[in-house]
């Protein structure tokens, strides 16, 4: 079985499978979105994962034909997961006895990893995601964003010349009964 990883090599969250995959030693291929084209939006992504976001994965056997002697990869009963925190915690849990052991089994080392992973999820991602995201793609988003400025800029320069030039129709709306 070869795991497929569909996400982008930039995203924490398509970074955080990669690394439990390489720990689990789980072998996979990795499928590059682009999110700057919107990949993660197109309708065959947002089949496979229902809010358009990276990552997702998907199981393959692969089945060697006598005839052809072709691989011909067959979806894995049709499995796909995605939410990087669920996809860690399914790999660990189904390659257990594989690679690095990631989640402690005793007792109390457990609540204590499971309280580390509430912070890490809860109180620390959410601010390291927004940081990690402006240092990423910010300088395009304010590229993109001062575009946008410019035009509506622009836009509201000629249409404010455009209405100074045209009658009020605030002062007898056609569109309202006597």
């Amino acid at each position: 079985m070869v795991l497929q990883l569909y996400g982008s090599v930039v995203a924490t969250c398509t970074r955080r499978v990669a690394v439990v995959l390489h720990e689990k030693q789980i072998p996979f291929v990795l499928h590059p979105i682009d999110l700057m084209k919107g990949e993660h939006k197109a309708p065959e992504f947002v089949e496979k994962q229902p809010f358009g976001q990276v990552p997702y994965i998907v199981g393959f056997r692969v089945w060697i034909t006598v005839i052809t002697i072709d691989s011909i990869p067959q979806d894995d009963d049709g499995f796909i997961l995605y939410e990087s925190r669920a996809i860690c915690h399914y790999l660990e849990t189904k390659y257990a006895d594989q690679g690095t052991s990631l989640i402690p089994k005793d007792l109390k080392a457990n609540a204590l990893y499971q309280q580390a992973a509430s912070i890490e999820a809860f109180a620390f991602n959410d601010s390291a995601e927004k940081i990690a995201i402006e240092m990423i793609f910010g300088p395009y988003v304010q590229s993109m964003f001062n575009h946008h400025i410019i035009s509506l800029k622009v836009a509201l320069e000629l249409g404010v010349i455009q209405a100074i030039k045209l009658p009020s129709i605030a002062s007898s709306p056609p569109y309202l009964p006597n």
